[in-house]
């Protein structure tokens, strides 16, 4: 399996060559690859990529709206995501099923509900191929069925847009924001994943010295046990 980081940046003004794209990944096995999330920066950008296949993880626009204009592949997304885009073009609609293993050109996907927006709810993705498994949150909480998403996950990939203080408020007696970076180191730990990437960076992370942002983040995971390091646009990992 081999991840690139199409994009690592949030929904956040700040931009840097590093942090450029709205946090998109592209997984890939055996020549065949799938994009996941496809945000506002990618409206244009999208059709000339090309992908053969696109997962969302929810429906806010920096991870959904450069479907404005339709999709030059099938989208996959859960049923409550598509209510959400009910108004976009897409032609080729394919339901993501939370907790169902969906192969998708040669990788499986399991979408898992985690905590993040009452309006856009949101899933994590634990994707497998071969050997290899990782678990894609970009955005969230909590995850409310943390042993089963984590379950021998070879990398974690989650939140950036805050490194120590959770971005959290209540709706409706409903957490939702984001975890702390952390928090997410702590999941790790406790769940026996070894290699954690944070991408969807916050204005935190783009803003600040990059080599200081890596060291801090790096050394919050080596207190875990976590091997921990921050994504930018355009990385690539190759996993066994």
């Amino acid at each position: 399996m081999v991840l690139r980081f199409l994009g690592t940046r949030g929904e956040i003004e700040a931009r840097t060559r590093a942090h450029r794209m709205h946090a998109s990944l592209e997984v890939a096995y055996r020549g065949r690859s799938v994009m996941i999330d496809c945000g506002a920066d990618w409206r244009a950008r999208v059709w000339r990529l090309a992908p053969k296949a696109i997962v969302l993880t929810h429906a806010h626009p920096d991870h959904a709206a450069g479907l404005r204009d339709g999709a030059p592949c099938p989208v996959w997304a859960t049923e409550e995501t598509w209510r959400v885009l009910a108004r976009y073009p897409v032609a080729d609609r394919r339901v993501l099923r939370p907790r169902v293993a969906t192969r998708i050109r040669g990788i499986t996907f399991e979408a898992f509900p985690v905590v993040h927006s009452l309006i856009a709810p949101a899933v994590g993705l634990r994707i497998t191929a071969g050997r290899a498994r990782i678990f894609y949150v970009p955005d969230l909480v909590y995850i409310p069925d943390r042993a089963a998403a984590l379950k021998d996950v070879d990398v974690y990939v989650g939140d950036g847009a805050s490194l120590v203080r959770p971005l959290v408020r209540r709706r409706a007696g409903t957490p939702i924001g984001h975890a702390a970076v952390r928090t997410q180191l702590g999941w790790c730990a406790k769940e026996g994943v070894p290699h954690a990437i944070i991408t969807h960076c916050g204005t935190q992370i783009v803003t600040a010295d990059a080599r200081a942002v890596a060291a801090r983040v790096r050394a919050m995971g080596e207190e875990r046990g976590v091997r921990a390091e921050v994504a930018r646009d355009g990385m690539r990992v190759r996993l066994p």
